[in-house]
């Protein structure tokens, strides 16, 4: 399959999660938290982590998120009070490469269960998008993972990996509760095996198959389903594509019948619909679930997916 598509590098983008399961009430703690609870203490990184956790952990997992709503994952400065926490935690669940202040802490951290969400599964080498957000990243260090894409959550097969991988190291961590651990996670990876399918049955006929896209996020999960995603060159809301990337954006729209521009609720919507207005296209969100606000199509994983596969589904004119 061929699939066209320009991807923030990920060794620029490591995202690193503190992952916990909610309390007994079923809610995360917050930015800050602290550990020395008495459950099994995990910090997450961010929003994607922070559902695993607490989807396997239950109530045997007290969460911790180092990111708060509506804040940009990728510019995540810690606090001392969250090294501390981290610190003081049983487990990290992070992504590598997306959080450099979090890979930094988790480094330097005496926790004994560090959990990289990134080796759980496989990431790809993708070519590099120049400028902008992408440049930003370029220049972090990444070593062999320099260059590969981070957002391995939107696609739910790669997430179910990771939901699998969590799952095991969180019983090995926490034995007395092995049997929870393994049962919830059964249970969650089951959903994300029917999410995958929803989106492959809904996506198998459209008329087009090309997307665009303000954040260079969705390369794995328009693989997974026969997809093309063109991203517009930067993500930072200061910057701005270079004309002849614009060009080539209203060309290719022109060619594929792109109908759509796709924003995200974390992003400035200038860029996107500067370029939408020009090319004579609509504009919508695609959202890289990489936070949970009150702007989300959805209060979590599963329902922003399922409003970004309705937004899909209208935008490439799913038959």
């Amino acid at each position: 399959m061929n699939v066209r598509r320009r991807l923030i590098p990920t060794a620029a983008l490591a995202a690193v999660t503190a992952l916990g399961a909610a309390t007994l009430a079923g809610c995360s703690g917050d930015a800050a938290g602290a550990g020395n609870t008495a459950t099994f203490d995990v910090v997450a990184s961010f929003y994607p982590m922070t559902f695993l956790a607490e989807r396997i952990g239950g109530k045997h997992v007290h969460v911790t998120t180092l990111t708060s709503p509506g804040q940009e994952p990728h510019d995540l400065e810690l606090s001392t009070r969250q090294i501390a926490s981290l610190e003081e935690s049983d487990a990290v669940l992070y992504l590598k490469n997306l959080q450099p202040s979090v890979d930094k802490a988790v480094d330097q951290s005496p926790v004994d269960t560090k959990i990289d969400a990134a080796a759980l599964t496989t990431l790809e080498h993708h070519g590099n998008e120049v400028g902008g957000h992408a440049a930003e990243h370029d220049d972090h260090e990444g070593g062999e993972e320099a260059g590969k894409d981070p957002h391995i959550w939107l696609d739910p097969v790669r997430y179910a990996e990771v939901a699998e991988g969590v799952g095991k190291a969180f019983e090995k961590a926490d034995p007395k509760h092995a049997a929870d651990y393994r049962k919830n996670t059964a249970a969650l990876v089951k959903q994300l095996n029917a999410l995958n399918t929803e989106f492959r049955d809904g996506l198998a006929h459209t008329k087009s198959k090309v997307f665009i896209t303000t954040h260079a996020a969705f390369g794995y999960l328009a693989e997974r389903y026969g997809l093309t995603e063109e991203a517009i060159n930067g993500l930072d809301p200061e910057s701005e594509p270079s004309a002849a990337r614009v060009r080539d954006l209203e060309k290719t729209a022109a060619a594929d019948g792109v109908s759509t521009v796709f924003y995200e609720t974390l992003v400035s919507d200038k860029t996107a619909k500067t370029i939408a207005s020009d090319a004579g296209l609509k504009t919508d969100v695609l959202d890289p679930v990489e936070g949970i606000t009150d702007h989300s199509r959805g209060r979590d994983y599963f329902a922003v997916q399922r409003a970004n596969l309705k937004a899909l589904q209208q935008a490439l004119g799913a038959e």
